[in-house]
């Protein structure tokens, strides 16, 4: 029987059965031998065929080939990696300027794991309610930087429902992952654009000004008028996988235009002369924040491990 993995809690998932039926599933034994290097071979969005017997179990013994998923490296394993969803039409990721600060190399770690894969990527800039002149002007500049690489942006207050009825609108007929740093009020925003889910929100740690997490695993949920919204987990730390150190360019929008004129073609873009890329950084045409990304992403090649925390 064929079924789409709408939940998924790291020991069973919730299979949603061609008739109708949500029938929590285990993976059978063997699976885990097929050489799949992640921490959960069965990721939420997947098409599954599952087998019932008469005690009520079921297993899921096989996943259909996947459209598109996106990956990041597992927190502390650093040989595996871990799917956040799998069949995606789009992502939305969750930004806040302050309450906690989202960093530009998470945000652009994020980006670049969605481009590896051809997943369309918006920004909701949440908790423009709470920001002083400061922030707003920052969260402007941001705004103006991503939406002129190619990414569209929101402007949202999730506490007092501003902006999220774009938001809605957007996601209708299309699966859509939903991620962000912890804190930054994704179930807060959830809950106002699917009034009927009211997930537990959690309060920011005054201490370190970061979230808590209140999700622990990831889900689906309907959206109005078709379509899926996917709750993951927030994230601390975004280690990209399985990217080779000359693929990292071509997934910066911005640096693969303008790599087409390096004098070399194996250019890594950090000290080979005749570089297009480090010159259009000094004319202000590339962004420092995003090269200083593009690097960081490289530094991770050379050390062979993730680190952690951004």
């Amino acid at each position: 029987m064929r079924g789409l993995v709408i939940k998924n809690t790291g020991s069973w998932y919730l299979v949603k059965a061609e008739d109708g039926r949500t029938i929590e599933c285990k993976i059978k034994g063997n699976f885990r031998l097929k050489g799949i290097r992640s921490t959960n071979p069965v990721a939420v969005g997947d098409y599954v065929q599952i087998i019932t017997n008469n005690e009520g179990t079921a297993f899921i013994c096989e996943i259909e080939d996947r459209k598109n998923y996106i990956i990041r490296r597992a927190s502390n394993l650093s040989k595996q990696s871990h799917i956040l969803a799998a069949n995606l039409d789009q992502c939305m990721l969750i930004v806040t300027i302050n309450y906690p600060e989202t960093s530009t190399i998470f945000i652009d770690r994020f980006l670049a794991a969605a481009e590896a894969y051809r997943i369309p990527v918006k920004l909701i800039f949440n908790k423009i309610d709470r920001y002083n002149e400061d922030d707003t002007r920052y969260m402007d500049a941001l705004i103006n930087l991503y939406t002129h690489i190619g990414y569209p942006c929101f402007k949202v207050s999730a506490l007092n429902n501003t902006g999220t009825d774009e938001v809605k609108k957007d996601l209708e007929g299309k699966v859509t992952l939903l991620s962000g740093n912890s804190g930054v009020g994704k179930s807060t925003l959830i809950n106002a654009i699917l009034p009927e889910q009211t997930l537990k929100t959690g309060e920011i740690s005054d201490y370190h000004n970061k979230g808590m997490h209140t999700t622990t695993f990831s889900e689906m949920f309907p959206v109005h008028d078709g379509g899926y919204l996917i709750d993951t987990p927030g994230i601390k730390g975004f280690g990209t996988f399985d990217m080779e150190e000359e693929e990292v360019g071509h997934y910066f929008k911005e640096i693969f235009e303008y790599s087409a004129h390096c004098k070399y073609g194996n250019c890594t873009h950090r000290h080979e002369p005749g570089c297009a890329i480090r010159d259009a950084v000094e004319k202000h045409l590339i962004s420092e924040s995003r090269y200083t990304s593009y690097l960081n992403m490289l530094e991770d090649k050379e050390e062979g491990k993730y680190r952690a925390a951004y």
